[in-house]
């Protein structure tokens, strides 16, 4: 908890010690105040400002989230480590390594000058993101996690109106979340194409899509902006799964993810069939990520190979951590048989 409190108090101070500047000024009518370079923060929130503060461009990128979500984002090492697809102790080992280096090299922790924001953009979207991720994909009693991110993205917005991106990530949060209440039956889960659309937030649904329309119009094509119109289709009905398909593989192309590479596989299986999506599937090396063998095991079935899709079901129910994923899988074991 050190780098929290250091950074925390040291920004906390100087922003203190700015307003009281400020304020003083405006009380002594002093014309040079304004060229001071201790002058109030720009930033319209201050957990925010913290995350900037902590996103330290000397660290590696993924070292900074993965530091900035154990210290200010309220994730548990075990959280963050599912996140970034590693075992638990090799990213405790990261978190240790970044922590030394910060300590070694005398890396300062300060708030960052506005031309400064842009070089630690990133991090702070993928920081926010990941917060949104787990609040959305865990149990209600997580559910706070998801609706701070969504205030740290309008708040992003607000600081930084002009980068295609920050609305993309908003955009896509919004969307995500509007289904939020359908996601979920009596603690069971929902898949998306089951989900009662009449639960859905219609007006949230909208506000995504306008914060949407405002990263297109900025002429975003970065990640988060082509994750935000996914979102924006899979609000359609009936749903467009070539187009679908086509920007999974635009996703993929920026990012280089098998992740994405995977949600491809199930769109394209929408689109073109279990076969052609299966073929994506197997070729991807993610045997410790349960979402694979689960998709394995729904193309499987589909194509009428049920031992096959029993034992990948199996594989997925070794991996799973949340309950109501894990009735999911059991349900469709259960139908298997």
């Amino acid at each position: 908890m050190w780098l929290v409190t250091t950074a925390r108090n040291r920004a906390i101070d100087r922003i203190r010690r700015d307003r009281t500047l400020a304020e003083k000024t405006r009380l002594l009518d002093a014309p040079t105040a304004a060229e001071d370079p201790m002058q109030d923060t720009t930033f319209p929130d201050e957990r925010l400002e913290l995350i900037f503060t902590c996103c330290h461009p000397a660290l590696a990128t993924e070292a900074q989230v993965a530091l900035t979500l154990r210290t200010l984002g309220g994730l548990t090492t075990d959280e963050i480590a599912r996140a970034f697809l590693v075992p638990e102790p090799t990213m405790a080992q990261r978190l240790v390594r970044a922590k030394r280096k910060i300590k070694t090299a005398g890396i300062p922790f300060r708030v960052p000058a506005d031309h400064l924001l842009p070089d630690r953009l990133a991090a702070v979207l993928a920081v926010v993101y990941l917060i949104f991720n787990e609040g959305y994909t865990s149990p209600p009693t997580r559910m706070d996690l998801a609706a701070e991110a969504i205030r740290l993205g309008r708040a992003l917005a607000e600081l930084m109106p002009d980068e295609p991106e920050v609305h993309g990530l908003l955009a896509m949060m919004l969307l995500h979340d509007a289904r939020r209440a359908a996601r979920l039956k009596d603690g069971d889960l929902v898949l998306l194409h089951e989900q009662d659309r009449t639960l859905w937030n219609a007006e949230q649904i909208a506000t995504g899509r306008a914060v949407l329309d405002r990263a297109l119009a900025l002429h975003g094509r970065g990640p988060y902006v082509v994750q935000a119109a996914i979102a924006a289709l899979h609000a359609d009905e009936p749903r467009d799964w070539a187009q679908i398909a086509a920007l999974y593989g635009e996703l993929a192309r920026l990012t280089e993810s098998p992740v994405v590479e995977l949600s491809r596989a199930v769109a394209i299986a929408e689109a073109a069939g279990p076969a052609a999506g299966l073929e994506i599937a197997d070729a991807l090396e993610l045997d410790e990520y349960h979402y694979l063998h689960a998709t394995r095991g729904e193309l499987l079935r589909r194509l009428g190979r049920l031992e096959e899709s029993r034992a990948a079901y199996g594989r997925a129910l070794e991996l799973v951590h949340d309950d109501a994923e894990r009735r999911l899988l059991e349900r469709r074991v259960a139908e298997l048989t």
